[in-house]
């Protein structure tokens, strides 16, 4: 199977590297030609267009920052939709809007190709080793023909269901997240406002019933000082807006989510949208006059585990 990957970021960049490493015939595309060199060096060839890749691969991947991001390179007069034939399968990996891929979905099925939107989560750390997990929404059939590819890329794989399911969930997932970051927040500097050590601070909720992905990973850039994992405050708007949207259809009345964009929004006006979002803690950090740092913690989040081959998740519970 010939694969294109359009969207070279943060996350698109390791996903393709991983296709790379496991032996696939890829080819890629950014708007920032640098950002495919490290890729074109290991032996990915490079499309001049969006169309181009769609007549040359049996399966395109994007993966870029936004709905409207993943609409141009599909719209365009030289995009995929131009040439996504018969057969071929369009994998939207961006975290966007379930309406969206929907909308995006029918015109791919209308030339009469395979639409699925499979959406990872896990951050860039597990992206670059291959095992971050992965949501695919699309029908039974394109996903067994996807599996070998998502299991390239991915440790756990979900079959969420038809198109568009996986970018729901998606959205949950990190809206769940983003509410575990803001609520670390305030844990941390209250135990530091408390008198209380860090360090002990940061392994008491480790071991305890507060512990989480989130705590085990950002709270120690946090406590490092870096504030790093690769993702930045638009992009956490982004997805908590999505969410909203989806519970604003389904008319369910929210009250922490709101909250929520209100307080990033406030952090984007502070200190800048493209600022990392674990930095949303300098808001609390200035309020209290409090340094939130600790000796001994990364600057920088690695998967330490060894690269394993992926994996289809079967729902426990399923009929």
């Amino acid at each position: 199977m010939k694969i294109g990957f359009i969207g070279l970021g943060n996350v698109g960049g390791k996903l393709a590297g991983s296709l790379l490493r496991n032996g696939f015939d890829l080819t890629v595309r950014d708007l920032d030609e640098t950002a495919a060199k490290p890729l074109l060096d290991r032996g990915a060839g490079w499309a001049d267009s969006p169309a181009h890749m769609a007549e040359a691969c049996d399966l395109v991947i994007t993966c870029l920052p936004s709905p409207a991001a993943s609409a141009a390179v599909m719209e365009a007069p030289d995009g995929l939709l131009t040439a996504l034939g018969h057969g071929k399968i369009w994998a939207e990996m961006s975290t966007t809007d379930e309406a969206e891929v929907k909308r995006l979905g029918a015109m791919v099925m209308a030339a009469g190709g395979e639409p699925v939107d499979c959406p990872v989560s896990g951050g860039c750390h597990r992206a670059a080793t291959g095992n971050i997990a992965i949501f695919a929404g699309c029908e039974r059939a394109t996903f067994e023909r996807m599996l070998p590819v998502l299991k390239a890329m991915g440790r756990r794989i979900l079959h969420t269901g038809p198109l568009g399911s996986a970018s729901v969930l998606k959205v949950v997932t990190n809206y769940l997240a983003t509410a575990n970051l803001l609520t670390l927040c305030e844990a941390l500097v209250t135990s530091k406002a408390a008198g209380m050590d860090l360090n002990t601070a940061y392994e008491a909720i480790r071991i305890s019933s507060g512990n989480s992905f989130v705590h085990e990973t950002e709270s120690q850039v946090i406590l490092n000082g870096s504030r790093d994992i690769n993702f930045t405050m638009d992009l956490v708007s982004k997805d908590i807006g999505l969410f909203q949207q989806i519970a604003d259809r389904c008319q369910v009345p929210l009250e922490i989510n709101p909250l929520m964009i209100d307080i990033f929004r406030d952090g984007e006006n502070r200190f800048g949208s493209r600022e990392f979002s674990p930095n949303i803690i300098r808001r609390l950090e200035e309020l209290t006059g409090l340094d939130i740092t600790a000796q001994g913690f990364p600057a920088d989040i690695v998967d330490d585990e060894p690269e394993e081959p992926g994996y289809e998740i079967v729902p426990t519970r399923a009929v």
